[in-house]
């Protein structure tokens, strides 16, 4: 008799029951993407856009972001994999790997597809000259003007550039350099003078604004601009001068619930390392979000967050799964009340800030686990 219901009970299908995620999710907003591409190009009437696409387009996802900036010139981006993605949701126009190409191979692949590519060192340079490419190709020839990362210096440049013209794998040749203070107090001027002296007389169109100059510093135009950032609603200058200040919209919400409800008397202590302390009895609530969601564990207690739609404050550390927040502001508040940690109603700009970083990084550091849905 054991035996037999044994085999009945392998016999028995296995109950499914439906899949209960947990409440958080990132909402990325298509046309919020489509209006900022707008901003950019009304800053830069007579530019046309590199809408710059990396880190998987700022965390967002390069196919959520395709249909709001699609309407661009072209896409700017570093990697393979995503050049090729762009190619296969449909688009048929430029894109430009903004790094360049990193191994003799690589170009068979940017030959492939007809991407444009930067070429900032010699090495590239010998590369393009030893390929044997079917069409040739765009490049972008970058001079260091003075944020010493990637590219020719000044002196260097003119030489760079004839020999990057008798390559017969080379076709239009666009100048370029990237400007590391176009959004800070130090700004443009000995940048745009290094690179004036370096591309004095070198023909060619121009490649030099970022979101910063784009939105900032109009002499910096040219004949392409490279917004990114700003792209997604988040702001080059941060809290100086807000997102909504050059008619910015967010477009990516973090969204999560309250998960729990505590009742902490005067001098109860919230999260690890009971770095927080009441002072008076409050209610505390626990939301379903933490630092393997994304969040930034170094968020120190006040850090601006949405119950219900009402501005509270966060309390004590960031967990790995979850974080805490004041509910003295939001009485009605209760288990399944929506959160927002960032995006509409509550600018990154000002979530990054408070935890000592910027907006960029809040996006690119969305975790896998968290479920993305494009609206």
């Amino acid at each position: 008799m054991r035996y037999a219901a044994s085999l009945s009970w392998r016999a028995c299908p296995p109950i499914l029951y439906p899949p209960m995620p947990r409440p958080i999710k990132v909402s990325i907003h298509t046309a919020a993407l489509a209006h900022n591409l707008d901003v950019a190009r009304r800053h830069a009437p007579n530019a046309k856009v590199w809408a710059v696409v990396k880190a998987n387009a700022y965390g967002h996802g390069i196919d959520n972001a395709f249909p709001g900036l699609r309407d661009t010139d072209g896409f700017g981006l570093l990697d393979l994999d995503e050049a090729v993605r762009l190619r296969e949701l449909g688009w048929a126009g430029p894109i430009l790997l903004l790094e360049g190409f990193f191994k003799p191979e690589d170009l068979a692949i940017v030959d492939e597809y007809g991407l444009t590519t930067t070429v900032h060192s010699d090495e590239q340079l010998r590369m393009l000259e030893m390929a044997r490419l079917k069409k040739p190709l765009n490049v972008q020839l970058k001079m260091n003007s003075g944020m010493n990362r990637l590219g020719f210096s000044p002196e260097r440049y003119r030489a760079a550039w004839e020999r990057a013209r008798a390559i017969p794998g080379v076709s239009q040749i666009v100048l370029m350099t990237h400007f590391s203070d176009a959004d800070g107090p130090r700004g443009i001027e000995y940048q745009m003078e290094a690179f004036e002296r370096g591309a004095c007389d070198v023909p060619g169109e121009r490649s030099l604004a970022n979101s910063a100059a784009t939105l900032c510093h109009p002499q910096t135009h040219g004949a392409w601009v490279r917004p990114g950032i700003m792209l997604y609603g988040s702001s080059p200058k941060g809290l100086e001068v807000p997102a909504a200040k050059f008619d910015l919209q967010p477009t990516m919400t973090l969204e999560s619930e309250l998960i729990g409800i505590q009742e902490v008397p005067a001098g109860g202590t919230v999260g690890y390392g009971s770095v927080f302390t009441a002072e008076t009895p409050m209610r505390v609530g626990t939301v379903a979000c933490g630092y393997a969601d994304g969040y930034p564990r170094v968020a120190p207690t006040g850090t601006p967050v949405l119950v219900d739609g009402v501005r509270t404050r966060t309390l004590g550390r960031v967990s790995m799964d979850m974080l805490s927040v004041d509910l003295t502001p939001v009485p009605q508040a209760r288990v399944g009340s929506p959160v927002t940690l960032w995006g509409r109603g509550l600018s990154i700009d000002e979530v990054a800030a408070s935890a000592g970083t910027l907006g960029y990084e809040l996006m690119c550091a969305v975790a896998r686990r968290v479920p993305v849905h494009a609206n």
